[in-house]
């Protein structure tokens, strides 16, 4: 459908890319991977024809339409939410809005002769609306609108009335309507709770078209995309798998090459000294020029800038006693809108809860009021003994000092440590050589973020609190941001959207539901199988809209026959169903086991007698590499068939809902 040719591009003298060429087939899910600023959104722009490439071209097949969502969201038109998503054409449009307005004329009219006349116009208008295909527009739509978060209520409001990641939403909304042949999506899970992601996943599984992704979820990249395009500093790689397939394969990649380069340098060296202890003499001048030219012929071999992480011993926070907080018969209001009654929590030593929920449903209110910087109207805030607190929300990320270079907000915070391990700490935080003499002022989001969570870390207190640590992180700052809070052996409470931050750093689960807090002992993927299929997914099921007309009862006949469907539809789900839920324990076990020993390792190389033996450090190195892959492949593996049985559920109540009767 899309075919992309010898495409170059650059920015201020900057390279973006070079040559690229690649094909988009039918139903191809592929993922544009890259450092913030590689040139991803540009590709987009590109293909959508917002900017010409400086050369090469982009071409479609005939009548093949593109819908791109952007990252900034241009200003929304008056019309209401329903109106703009189903408004596939300014006739629908028009007529849904004549309908509506004739409806609140006959909510207010009271003459007879008028209510006869009302009625005739809105006959009339319901009925070219429906032959316009309003009916199954404003269908489709409430489906894609309710699975995307939004409320009954919301259908009708007018657009200027949401506001920011709600317009995000909605764009998203009426792309996932619009139906593309080709969709083009840059950071669609910004503004995304957990629960829409599981069903956007699912419903993007079951898309029709092709999908071109950016994306730094992790977790959405492994369930979504077969195919990844990834720009990096020697040019552009393609690769047929998903996210984490493609991280080891380029991991061994790069160790390959950096082999290769080793193996060269010393030949170069190998000959370069031959050539000055034989320079001089006469004898040997034909094959000192010979090597000569033969290193100038050589061609040197790039080493592509490692991913490997540097470790860093962060300071340990003082022991608090068992219990870290309690609120007790706490409520909180905004107004009129009650968010807690009689709230009550408990967080014990060593805890590392993730609140989950919809957006608004008091996630952060509950994080804030935890951390004591939110007041409430009654109950309870107690700290246990020895307990001190570090709050992060992105106030303390613009609390950082402009003026100051990273290593100097670094030494604010420990004014003792030697130089080298403030850089150590920057280095750990993907900081290295010059960086750490750059101003703030100069850093971008991202950055910020790594420079403020290293400060927080630095002087640890024994209970850390975050909102959305991870905004504006891109993938490998997300992974030093995890291996930073399982280092971190505090209590520690976290609101975010990244499944995979969760999946790794949580072990506990507070889930926020309609004013009620509900504690879930154990990992994320536990809170999943306890909790079963979010309410959200139910928005999958295409339900008939009602016609308004009353149906007989069913009969004996039909009854049995319902049952006897029922049981067979039964019996076809747990078939199903039971081997794919059997495999997702046996990998939760086999997991377990992995880490287990992963640990054990670690704790290994964490002791300096584990380096007296070089054969021993061999062995166990490729035994962890290998077990880190075994982890990597067994969690990709888990999350299909979590989706798998995602799928398994849904057909299987869309079925029940198709049963007679």
């Amino acid at each position: 459908m899309l075919s992309v040719t010898g495409l170059s591009q650059s920015y201020d003298g900057h390279e973006l890319f070079s040559e690229v060429t690649f094909t988009v087939g039918m139903s191809d899910r592929i993922a544009v991977l890259g450092r913030n600023g590689s040139g991803k959104t540009t590709l987009f722009e590109i293909i959508t024809g917002n900017i010409m490439p400086d050369s090469g071209s982009v071409s479609l097949r005939r009548d093949t339409t593109i819908g791109y969502l952007r990252q900034d969201v241009q200003p929304l038109s008056e019309r209401t939410l329903l109106e703009y998503v189903s408004g596939s054409s300014d006739v629908v449009t028009n007529l849904a809005h004549k309908i509506r307005l004739v409806q609140e004329d006959l909510a207010e009219e009271k003459d007879e002769e008028t209510l006869n006349g009302l009625l005739r116009k809105l006959g009339e208008l319901q009925s070219l609306f429906e032959a316009r295909g309003g009916y199954s527009s404003e269908h489709e739509a409430k489906m894609v609108l309710s699975g995307l978060g939004f409320a009954q209520s919301d259908f009708g409001r007018p657009l200027p009335e949401f506001s920011g990641g709600w317009r995000t939403r909605i764009e998203l909304a009426r792309l996932l309507f619009l139906s593309p042949d080709i969709l083009l999506l840059d950071e669609p899970t910004n503004y995304l709770d957990l629960e829409t992601q599981r069903w956007f996943e699912v419903y993007l599984k079951r898309y029709h078209g092709a999908i071109l992704v950016t994306s730094h979820d992790r977790a959405f990249l492994n369930n979504v995309v077969s195919t990844v395009i990834a720009i990096e500093d020697e040019g552009v790689i393609f690769y047929r798998g998903d996210y984490d397939s493609y991280v080891l394969a380029r991991g061994k990649d790069i160790e390959t090459r950096q082999a290769a380069a080793r193996r060269q340098e010393r030949e170069i060296s190998r000959q370069m000294r031959f050539i000055e202890r034989f320079r001089a003499k006469n004898t040997k001048a034909s094959q000192v020029q010979s090597r000569i030219k033969q290193l100038e012929k050589i061609e040197r071999i790039t080493v592509p800038r490692s991913t490997k992480k540097i470790h860093f011993n962060f300071p340990q926070p003082p022991r608090s006693g068992r219990i870290v907080i309690e609120l007790k018969h706490v409520a909180k209001s905004y107004g009129q809108h009650v968010v807690y009654r009689d709230l009550n929590l408990t967080l014990e030593r060593g805890d590392r809860a993730a609140i989950v929920g919809i957006n608004g449903a008091g996630k952060t209110t509950l994080l804030r009021m935890l951390a004591g910087v939110l007041p409430f109207e009654g109950g309870q805030r107690v700290l246990g003994h020895n307990v001190t607190t570090a709050y992060f929300a992105q106030y303390y990320v613009e609390s950082l000092n402009p003026h100051n270079t990273i290593i100097e907000e670094l030494r604010g915070v420990a004014p003792g440590e030697p130089e080298q391990r403030l850089r150590g700490l920057a280095g750990a935080f993907l900081f290295s050589g010059d960086d750490v003499t750059k101003n703030i002022s100069v850093l971008s989001g991202g950055e910020k973020t790594r420079v403020a969570i290293a400060r927080m870390l630095m002087r640890p207190a024994s209970f850390l609190l975050l909102d959305e640590p991870t905004n504006h992180l891109d993938i490998p700052s997300r992974e030093i941001l995890t291996d930073a809070l399982n280092a971190y052996k505090g209590t520690m409470c976290f609101i975010t959207h990244d499944r995979t931050l969760i999946r790794e750093a949580a072990n506990k689960i507070i889930q926020v539901r309609d004013g009620r807090v509900t504690v879930f002992p154990g990992s994320y993927d536990d809170y999943l199988w306890q909790s079963g299929p979010s309410d959200r997914e139910a928005a999958m099921i295409e339900t008939r809209p009602g016609t308004g007309q009353l149906h007989r009862p069913a009969t004996a006949v039909e009854k049995r026959q319902r049952k006897a469907l029922e049981g067979r539809l039964r019996n076809e789900y747990h078939r199903g169903i039971s081997p794919v839920k059997e495999r997702m324990t046996r990998i939760e076990q086999e997991l377990a086991a992995t880490r287990e020993r992963i640990q054990e390792i670690e704790g290994m190389m964490a002791d300096p007698t584990h380096y007296e033996n070089p054969q021993n450090i061999v062995a166990v190195n490729r035994e962890y590499m290998a077990l880190r892959e075994k982890v990597a492949r067994l969690t990709t593996e888990w999350e299909n068939l979590a989706a798998e049985a995602d799928r398994i559920d849904l057909e299987y109540r869309r079925a029940q809902e198709d049963l007679p009767g």
